[in-house]
């Protein structure tokens, strides 16, 4: 018998040995599942981060919720100034299902109305408060939403768009005291004079957990801003990713992320779902970055991997590691900039995900491997079904073999994420946009009749079977933590009269996270290149992350035979001058100016001497 248990023990040991990560890739799956069915019982019960809300203001009101500048709002004070919001809404003539465009930065006002929104079943179109003009119309109209509220910060772009809003009889808000027009209300006039008394659940009986929750935007991987319906259901799971990684009810957050990006929401939904505090700062300060999480004591922060580069660059100082900060939720990081952080700032653990807002599969960096997305196993591919699958980055399509299947790309060999379409994984698409839908859906991947999510991701899996993020492909590029589209781009700059046409891409630059962008430009006929003219036209209506960076001045553009812009070896050849005998010109913001991109200047680039 004693035989028999050391034999035993010998195999055990020999295994874990062997697969020193299997007990947590054993525990991973089972919280992945195990939160997968509470989600399904939420789904039978109706029960919404709403009630969760409710729950939460009955169970602790006196708990500090947001914490801001120099204000604390309770959880029962946040219910009060939701029920306020809720009432203006409701007196405005909302109805059932209404959408709401909120269009504004990060502030506390941003969660009240939020808040009221769900309170009475009408679901919010979050909008990037960088967008102007064209822009901001194509976006707002694509969420259906009849109402638009806006901060007083952001009210000449509203302005400039009024007109166009007024002809489709929408309703116009802004957070001020008073409106320079009589077609714009108060919302902070009438917030003040409304009720702050319960809002009946009664309100919100139409409202399902496939109900859409809130919109927002994505670039993906198919071309223009496209509004991503985020469901109910889909928001559990957006915000249960703080429990999976780690976060305790005893814990503050800080939240410096956009509230209208997903990441960002989550951080405020999930804090609601935990139980505990938000840190909220307006805008991302590296410069006060750790001495609001000092004044505020926050335990957790959020990251994606350009804030942890710009934390990293700062000059040291003697209190680095003087924080409570133990846990760190974010993308994006690169492996040196890892190394940097915990180096610098101590034993902060780092949970890297990777997931897509509008997508039905994430990965989570559970073991800590620096520079890994999350570990590929058996177990997580047979309940959570996804592949990562050859891909012909020319024809910008999955390769099939002779019988029509995606083949599945080799250890350490870049593949197309996909994931399998199910009830456990769904996919709910975006607003008022089948065609875009539909696109990023693949069809008979494994086998007849199955669907899969495509990602438009490119991901590699290593020897140790630990998986990590490659690249984009099709039509997005990330650039300053935002996913950048290039037809939006290329629509934009070909409005200038001296530009014919534009193939807009991203290039790599040493050093920093993301592709900065580069358009490959044909002049039309006859004119000669305005570079001033350009540049003010491209500060005026793209925001500052996706103006190209650089410009490539080109006789005709490569396209495929069904006419779709070749990007590869234009990607290849980035904006270096040796390899390149096309002019080049190169965004200067200190001059207002495309200037001449040379060899000097492209080395004062590359050496970081000049920021981008």
């Amino acid at each position: 018998m004693l035989v028999w248990i050391v034999f035993v023990a010998v195999l055990i040991f020999a295994f874990v040995f062997r697969h020193p990560h299997f007990l947590q890739d054993v525990k991973f799956v089972r919280s992945k599942l195990k939160l997968s069915c509470l989600i399904q019982k939420y789904n039978q019960t109706n029960f919404s981060i709403m009630d969760r809300f409710s729950e939460a203001v009955k169970a602790q009101p006196h708990k500090p919720l947001i914490l801001y500048k120099e204000e604390t709002f309770t959880y029962r004070e946040a219910d009060e100034l939701s029920n306020k919001a809720a009432r203006v809404f409701l007196q405005s003539g909302l109805g059932k299902g209404d959408t709401v465009a909120l269009f504004l930065g990060n502030e506390p006002t941003f969660l009240w109305l939020w808040l009221g929104l769900g309170k009475i079943g009408c679901p919010a179109a979050l909008l990037n408060y960088n967008i102007r003009s064209r822009s901001l119309l194509h976006c707002f109209s694509c969420s259906g939403a009849k109402t638009l509220v806006a901060s007083e910060e952001l009210q000449d772009a509203v302005e400039e768009v009024l007109p166009s809003l007024l002809e489709q009889q929408v309703t116009v808000f802004i957070l001020a005291d008073r409106c320079r027009t009589a077609d714009v209300q108060s919302f902070k006039d009438k917030m003040s004079q409304a009720s702050s008394e319960p809002i009946s659940k009664d309100l919100r009986s139409h409202v399902t957990l496939q109900s859409p929750a809130v919109y927002i935007y994505t670039s993906g991987t198919t071309g223009f801003p496209k509004a991503a319906v985020i469901t109910h259901s889909k928001l559990w799971s957006l915000s249960l990713l703080l429990t999976i990684t780690g976060v305790k009810p005893e814990d503050v957050i800080y939240v410096s992320l956009p509230l209208y990006h997903s990441t960002g929401l989550l951080g405020f939904t999930g804090a609601i779902d935990r139980g505990i505090t938000v840190a909220l700062r307006s805008k991302f300060s590296v410069s006060q970055f750790w001495d609001d999480c000092r004044k505020y004591n926050v335990t957790v922060i959020q990251y994606i991997g350009e804030i942890m580069r710009y934390l990293c660059n700062t000059p040291k100082k003697l209190n680095d590691r003087s924080h409570k900060v133990r846990l760190a939720i974010g993308n994006g990081i690169r492996p040196d900039v890892w190394r940097d952080f915990i180096s610098r700032f101590g034993n902060v653990q780092i949970r890297e995900f990777y997931g897509a807002t509008e997508g039905n599969f994430a990965l989570i960096n559970y073991s800590g491997k620096i520079g890994a997305v999350g570990r590929h196993t058996f177990l997580l591919k047979w309940f959570f079904p996804y592949s990562l699958v050859k891909y012909d980055v020319d024809k910008d399509m999955p390769l099939r073999d002779s019988a029509g299947f995606c083949i599945e790309a080799a250890k350490g060999e870049p593949g197309l994420l996909v994931c399998e379409i199910s009830i456990r994984a769904p996919f709910s698409g975006y607003a008022k946009d089948l065609q875009q839908t539909e696109k990023k859906k693949l069809h008979n991947v494994h086998k007849k009749g199955d669907m899969y999510f495509n990602t438009g991701d490119l991901l590699s899996i290593d020897d140790d079977n630990f998986i990590y993020f490659q690249d984009r492909v099709g039509d997005t590029f990330r650039w300053k933590g935002e996913n950048v589209s290039t037809n939006e781009v290329a629509d934009v700059i070909t409005r200038v009269d001296c530009i014919k046409e534009a193939n807009v891409y991203g290039v790599e630059v040493p050093g920093l996270e993301g592709r900065a962008g580069m358009a490959a430009i044909t002049l039309s006929e006859g004119q000669r290149f305005d570079s001033a003219g350009v540049f003010k036209h491209v500060k005026n209506f793209l925001p500052a992350y996706a103006r190209p960076r650089f410009l490539r001045i080109q006789s005709s553009l490569d396209v495929t035979g069904t006419f779709k812009h070749m990007k590869g070896k234009l990607v290849g050849e980035g904006f270096n001058p040796n390899k390149i005998t096309d002019p080049l010109y190169f965004l200067d913001e200190e001059d207002n100016n495309y200037v001449p991109l040379t060899l000097d200047l492209f080395h004062s680039v590359i050496s970081r001497k000049i920021k981008i």
